[in-house]
């Protein structure tokens, strides 16, 4: 007989660290202490889904997707969760999973401060105490979101409010200030250096590999700050690099923030605000390249500058990648399109160097590979038609 599954499901965003109550290990506590009172706890398995340090505006969450996608697979017999806002606060999106989603797949649905049981409510939604409480769950995040970006911004005003993470060629001081960090300080002002003596990006990004130095990722990695993969980096410097920080003005000592903001409460996506937005305080911290070298990189790159290109679109995009180091290729637009590999252009020993694929080759080779494939997976009827089977489907995924 198979047995009763049991998911206990616990989240924490950052915002409840402020609160005992809703920590992990009372989560824990409560929700232990209401499965024991449970007539199905017996011989029933019991699985812990914990999201820490996540918002529960959204469901881009590691554990509850894997919740879900178990659910999905009919492994859960029933979730149970300390209230509503544990499990989403955003009354559509957490309202569909528990009135339409768990009811499918025969999941019951238990949330322990809000004496809600699916089970005793077959049939109906749970009524309008149900959906008030979704609504008041998503109205608080929301306040909350207000009220920490209220905060935030009058303390980027006044200059006080520092980053995580500080440019390349800072470090946090010791109360917390930015202050220029010495060796990567030093790369910056070769960098400003090489483009103020009138050479493009392309160049810079060559002498920096010349000379063995890390890239920006590297020396974070190599000094136990993990934030990108940096295992096809090979010392290879990007021009795209090299020029944000040749137009980055935190290397003339000014404090710039909010450059960014998100498109909705909840959201990872984000966009780039107009720059009359951005709070800008000049002399905020100590400068590693002076003004008048800032301002004289400023006229030189312009001369290098492109001017905006519209976004096109073909059909390989971002799916052809180099042979060589595993980096995305570019495709060049001219009267005869071709791909390449930008990341080798600063090493010239580079197996990948100048080699080109020419795209109207390239996609009429993926173009006969896909139809072959086809063929040995679509049977072909009397009249001389493919017809796309559920089976063949499911095996082309």
């Amino acid at each position: 007989m198979q047995k009763y599954v049991i998911a206990l499901y616990i989240r924490l965003s950052l915002e409840d660290y402020k609160y005992d109550s809703m920590s992990i290990e009372n989560q824990h506590l409560a929700l232990n202490e209401f499965v024991s009172s449970m007539p199905e706890s017996t011989n029933a398995e019991v699985l812990e889904f914990i999201d820490n340090g996540y918002s529960g505006t959204n469901f881009e969450r590691p554990k509850v997707q894997e919740l879900i996608e178990m659910v999905r697979a009919n492994k859960i017999d029933c979730i149970i969760v300390k209230d509503f806002s544990r499990f989403g606060r955003n009354s559509i999106e957490t309202g569909y999973f528990i009135e339409r989603v768990f009811p499918l797949f025969h999941t019951r649905f238990i949330s322990i401060n809000d004496d809600f049981d699916s089970d005793q409510h077959k049939g109906d939604t749970g009524g309008m105490d149900v959906a008030f409480k979704y609504l008041i769950s998503e109205y608080y995040s929301r306040d909350m979101s207000i009220k920490t970006k209220s905060a935030k911004y009058a303390k980027m005003q006044r200059g006080e409010y520092q980053s995580k993470v500080c440019p390349y060629g800072y470090r946090k001081s010791a109360n917390g200030r930015m202050e220029p960090n010495p060796e990567p300080a030093a790369v910056v002002q070769l960098i400003f250096q090489l483009a103020a003596t009138v050479i493009g990006a392309a160049a810079v990004t060559r002498e920096l590999f010349k000379r063995g130095i890390p890239t920006p990722g590297e020396y974070k990695a190599a000094h136990g700050q993990q934030y990108h993969d940096v295992s096809r980096s090979r010392g290879r410097w990007s021009s795209s690099t090299v020029l944000r920080i040749l137009e980055d003005e935190r290397y003339i000592g000014s404090y710039v923030i909010g450059r960014r903001a998100v498109i909705e409460v909840g959201s990872t996506r984000s966009r780039k605000k107009d720059r009359d937005k951005w709070f800008i305080i000049p002399d905020h911290h100590p400068a590693i390249v002076d003004k008048e070298l800032f301002e004289k990189v400023q006229a030189v790159q312009r001369r290098f500058s492109l001017p905006t290109k519209k976004t096109r679109e073909y059909p390989l995009k971002g799916k052809v990648y180099c042979g060589c180091c595993d980096h995305a290729l570019s495709r060049i637009a001219q009267k005869k399109p071709f791909y390449m590999c930008r990341h080798s252009t600063a090493d010239v020993n580079s197996r990948c160097r100048d080699v080109r694929a020419d795209a109207a080759g390239l996609e009429e080779a993926v173009l006969l590979t896909l139809k072959k494939q086809l063929e040995i997976l679509l049977p072909e009827h009397e009249d001389g038609t493919i017809h796309l089977e559920a089976t063949a489907a499911k095996c082309s995924e």
